[in-house]
């Protein structure tokens, strides 16, 4: 019985009695390549479920064990130890070499990477009902490629001169906000000057930031950068951090630019929940005499579900909390500074700009005030949460309080009544957010739950992506090594010796046709090979060659040394050390 390495057997249909052996260290060349594609399919291929791999073969199957040393001399000493196994599926008879490792005692793991199912926890999760939503499977791609966008979004700066190139370290500018007209006079009625917000790149790290720009606000003292930097110091999930503050004449005029965290996609609480002129109609609406109020809006009829209001509570006082904590007062508590990312995250913004605008240089004590601004941010929060309940900005108007409340007590729980009427009701004793916890109390669990299952969902998103580069990158490399016209002046290089076989490998992958002809497209099956080849899983394959004369048995571990070796010499060639 004549030795080999790899061995290249007749086609039985084909009627061919001419095979070719293959001494170890020979390469296999193609010869001449036809044009079409192999009639590969899912049933000519010996598929791993209709034969055994194991070192012991089945003594009722048509196998046996062949010592090479009983054969010709091999050209490697080290391959007498191999054991070259006879086996016939489907009237074939395949010889090949086994070099399948012997399992660990009691414990058995797949030679390969594979994907699992999802999860159960994931796949039988069900939202709750009358509950925020956080579930976004179906939306999660989409929002992150919005998200991309938005990042790398850049303006035609010809057509907007307004806008500088360069500002400080800040570059690529991207307007968030319309502009105000160069002419404007009337001033903001948040911070009391014009403002802008532009999108720029930090050339010192190339990271994405917002800068909130103060129109004509001169610096004239700089002590206030002490508030600035124990603001640089917090750090909290439903806050934008603020980074720097400096000031720039990049505008035109005397700017105090206030630099965030950029968080793409983000809207404003307002644009969000108050941006119906029509769901002011029932605070607006004239009385007249002898006519009764309209009717107020129910749940579920126009006002917000009860669970997403406490969504909503809970990250506003877990960011004032922490804030109150380091010594600082929020100051901006408006839905106009409340940013909603996906479904319900809230992140409050613009911290610290009233820290700085605001200072008083006389004083000896900068934080002096900060305890009444406290105060100051609970009754803000209050309004945040009164004008929520009414899903109106009129109901936190002095002259609609009380058909707020009364909207209120109908519709939702005495536990977020009694919370607006605490924060909005002054008392004789300094109010902590703390005091707002026991009011809260296991609806903070409710939340803590979603946002968990949220992760669950989106973990479970990416472990089905996390696999991806990996195999892009097998493609890519297979790719550079595939019918390559010419290297090092051999138009046949890649037709011959461990290219050819990387080449019936990608025709395996990609050109398999069912028993009829037509394409058999696996998805699974492609995933599930370029596994096995980057694993170099000791699992046997056969090639078919193009013209469908010869069918090569190799295993995973053969064509991973192939593509190793292969495209090792194309990178020496690429690095010019060949």
């Amino acid at each position: 019985m004549p030795a080999f390495s790899s061995q290249l057997f007749s086609h039985p249909a084909l009627g061919s009695s001419s095979a070719a052996v293959l001494a170890p260290g020979m390469s296999l060349s193609a010869g001449s390549s036809p044009l079409h594609s192999p009639k590969i399919t899912p049933h000519t291929s010996p598929a791993p479920r209709r034969r055994s791999h194991t070192p012991n073969p089945n003594p009722n199957a048509a196998s046996y064990l062949v010592p090479t040393s009983a054969s010709t001399p091999l050209a490697d000493p080290g391959a007498a130890a191999h054991i070259i196994q006879k086996e016939t599926v489907g009237g074939t008879t395949y010889f090949y070499t086994d070099n399948t490792p012997a399992p660990m005692a009691g414990m058995v793991f797949p030679p390969y990477h594979i994907y699992p199912p999802t999860a159960p926890h994931v796949a039988y999760m069900q939202p709750k009902a009358n509950a925020p939503s956080f579930f976004m499977a179906d939306e999660l791609r989409q929002e992150l490629i919005n998200r991309h966008l938005i990042t790398m979004a850049q303006i035609d700066q010809s057509e907007n001169p307004g806008v500088p190139a360069e500002v400080d370290s800040y570059h690529s500018l991207f307007p968030l906000e319309p502009l105000p007209p160069p002419n404007r006079l009337q001033k903001t009625s948040n911070f009391s000057y014009i403002t802008s917000c532009y999108k720029a790149v930090n050339s010192k790290d190339d990271l994405p930031y917002c800068l909130r720009r103060i129109h004509g606000f001169r610096l004239l003292n700089t002590k206030c950068m002490m508030l600035v930097d124990m603001w640089k110091k917090i750090q909290h999930s439903n806050s934008v951090t603020l980074r720097e503050v400096f000031t720039t004449k990049a505008f035109g005029d005397h700017s105090l630019v206030f630099s965030y965290d950029f968080h793409a996609g983000a809207e404003t609480m307002f644009t969000r929940h108050f941006n119906d002129p029509t769901a002011d109609s029932y605070f607006t609406k004239r009385k007249w005499a002898g006519q009764p109020d309209p009717p107020p809006p129910r749940q579920h009829a126009g006002l917000l579900p009860e669970s997403l209001i406490w969504a909503y509570i809970v990250q506003l006082s877990s960011a004032l909390r922490t804030i109150h904590t380091a010594g600082l007062a929020c100051r901006v508590m408006d839905p106009s500074k409340i940013l909603i990312t996906g479904k319900t995250r809230l992140r409050v913004n613009c911290v610290g700009v009233f820290d700085v605008l605001t200072f008083d240089s006389s004083q000896a004590n900068p934080l002096a005030l900060m305890a009444q601004y406290q105060q100051a941010d609970l009754i803000s929060l209050g309004k945040v949460v009164l004008a929520l309940a009414c899903n109106s900005l009129a109901g936190i108007q002095r002259e609609n309080l009380q058909k707020a409340m009364e909207l209120v007590s109908i519709n939702y729980s005495s536990d977020l009544k009694n919370l607006i009427l605490y924060l909005l009701t002054e008392q004789s004793r300094l109010r902590s957010v703390n005091d707002i916890m026991p009011m809260i109390g296991a609806r903070f669990y409710t939340q803590l739950d979603a946002s968990q299952m949220r992760n669950d969902v989106i973990e479970e998103d990416l472990a089905k992506e996390v696999q991806n580069g990996r195999l892009f990158r097998l493609l890519a490399k297979l790719g550079t090594i595939n019918e390559r016209p010419e290297f090092q002046k051999d138009p046949t290089w890649s037709e011959t010796g461990d290219r050819y076989l990387l080449k019936l490998f990608r025709d395996h992958l990609f050109h398999q046709v069912t028993d009829a002809g037509t394409p058999w497209i696996d998805l699974s099956h492609i995933v599930s090979c370029l596994n096995k080849l980057d694993a170099g899983v000791p699992e046997k394959i056969s090639l078919v060659s193009r013209d469908e004369k010869s069918i090569l048995v190799v295993t995973y571990s053969d064509l991973k040394r192939c593509f190793d070796s292969t495209f090792q010499e194309l990178l020496a060639a690429a690095n010019g050390q060949l």
